[in-house]
């Protein structure tokens, strides 16, 4: 009997122990098995560009590539299309260029062939003479009678003579061709230095914006006081510059 007392009182007490040390166990498991929220990575923004541009690169670029000083000032939304402009007038420079050295490379066979000139040595005068005149006797006569003596050529050197008008007017219209042309590049060349001048305004505009943009610079002059290790007064001035 004493010994059925001994064990009913140590099952009581290790019930209640039981029901007092789950919960706490539970609880230090919970807070063990617990993980701790990942750390938020904070998304950063793409820092601005806050180098100051200068002026007188951006008017290097665009005068050496219109667009360049745009794409330097960082905005090409107008400078491709100055580039593209660029491209064009040079295109039409070559193919313009082109077309005058053809049309004066057939000038001066037809003269050879159907006129019997002598094209070695002569000057554009005397190419723009000998599509105005049937031949050099015609041309001659005419400047003697207005007694321009010294502006008459020699028969053995100048000498040309055209069968017939159709022949001469020929000539004509390959020479005027290839004048004209050459005559046209020097428009291409304005529009290439119109184009320049434009890139060269607008990237000063866009560098003087960007360089606006920018905080302000500040210049700050400081000065501190101590003691030398003799004990007489030590000073030190220092000069910072900010953005």
């Amino acid at each position: 009997m004493k010994q059925l007392v001994i064990l009913i009182v140590a099952l009581t007490a290790s019930s209640v122990y039981s029901q007092n040390s789950i919960p706490q166990n539970m609880f230090e498991l919970r807070q063990t098995l617990q993980v701790d929220p990942e750390p938020q990575t904070p998304v950063m923004n793409e820092a601005q560009n806050s180098e100051r541009k200068s002026p007188a690169l951006a008017i290097l670029y665009s005068a050496l590539i219109p667009g360049m000083g745009e794409l330097y000032a960082g905005d090409f939304t107008t400078g491709k299309y100055l580039t593209i402009t660029e491209g064009a007038l040079w295109l039409s420079y070559f193919s313009i260029n082109q077309y005058g050295e053809w049309q004066e490379e057939n000038y001066l066979s037809y003269a050879k062939t159907k006129g019997g000139a002598v094209i070695e040595g002569k000057d554009e005068d005397f190419f723009a003479n000998i599509g105005n005149y049937r031949d050099i006797n015609q041309f001659n006569d005419e400047k003697a009678f207005y007694r321009q003596f010294d502006e008459m050529y020699n028969t053995s050197t100048h000498s040309w003579s055209w069968s017939s008008t159709t022949e001469r007017r020929t000539y004509r219209s390959m020479w005027v061709s290839s004048r004209q042309a050459f005559n046209n590049l020097r428009f291409v060349v304005a529009g290439m230095l119109l184009n320049r001048l434009g890139s060269i305004i607008n990237a000063v505009r866009l560098v003087s914006a960007h360089n606006k943009s920018l905080p302000a610079e500040t210049t700050l002059l400081e000065m501190g006081h101590g003691f030398a290790p003799d004990g007489s007064n030590q000073y030190s001035f220092g000069l910072r510059v900010g953005f």
